[in-house]
């Protein structure tokens, strides 16, 4: 049994930081400290644990100790230009989801945004924005035919030099998830309707499955820097004439594909 729900004490907010190593496999220069956690707590921000209820000695809302997984969010204000009425926006910066490896493909990740949701709306706040590996297939299937993420910004290196073990040595290039959180669009997808269509000047960028091979391993990382590089060229020109990520399908070989079109309301669309 998995409850999803907020994190309690300083135990669990160390549950998260342990998780977090565990997961990316980070240097204590990378790794996100207790602190912070506890600091993103009390400034409006989220950290949201996913406790298996079913371990030896968890209670019925889980422990610390029966953490398998975490949402963990800042929160933000977007001013000027980014703000949608030009007037200072609240927004929520999701800034980590991990879940424990044996209990990766049974929909936890999912349902840790979908609470993040929940208890955003519940504030009133209606946008979430997150960065994620464009060359990671199961995270973009999951933000964009999943969630019903939008993406139209694409940053180069963002993080510089990580000591993530799933980065793979590579740049860390990101893409920007917009979440308009009680969109149609997104209404649909949570629903379970994946986003399809896209209307004019129709774009697509594939991402091999092969990539994780090529990351991997060094003599065959440069593959999946040559995938990085010529993705980012294309990425940085659909942006740039105004068109945005609005679908995501992946093949029967695991093969993923981003489909790109105009894009014009994020209050509705």
């Amino acid at each position: 049994m998995i409850v999803i729900r907020a994190c309690k004490g300083l135990e669990e907010l160390q549950a998260c930081v342990d998780l977090e190593t565990e997961v990316w496999g980070y240097n204590d220069g990378d790794v996100i400290p207790r602190r912070a956690f506890l600091v993103a707590q009390k400034i409006g921000g989220q950290v949201i644990g996913a406790f298996d209820t079913s371990l030896p000695g968890a209670p019925e809302q889980g422990n610390a100790g029966s953490m398998v997984g975490f949402a963990f969010s800042w929160p933000g204000v977007k001013t000027g230009a980014e703000s949608r009425t030009g007037e200072p926006e609240i927004y929520l910066h999701s800034h980590m989801l991990a879940v424990r490896e044996s209990y990766r493909n049974q929909r936890i990740g999912r349902q840790l945004k979908l609470v993040q949701r929940e208890e955003a709306l519940g504030r009133g706040i209606r946008r979430m924005e997150w960065t994620f590996d464009p060359l990671e297939i199961k995270n973009a299937f999951l933000n964009i035919s999943k969630l019903g993420a939008v993406i139209r910004r694409y940053e180069e290196n963002f993080y510089g030099v990580s000591s993530s073990r799933l980065q793979g040595g590579l740049p860390t290039d990101r893409l920007v998830a917009e979440w308009w959180l009680d969109s149609e669009r997104v209404k649909a997808a949570v629903a379970g309707v994946a986003p399809s269509s896209v209307d004019g000047d129709a774009r697509e960028i594939v991402v091999p499955a092969a990539v994780y091979g090529w990351k991997a391993y060094d003599v065959e990382r440069h593959k999946a820097e040559a995938v990085q590089t010529e993705n980012r060229e294309r990425f940085l020109k659909a942006f740039g004439e105004g068109l945005a990520v609005v679908a995501f399908t992946r093949d029967l070989d695991g093969n993923g594909t981003y489909r790109l079109g105009r894009w014009s309301d994020p209050g509705t669309a």
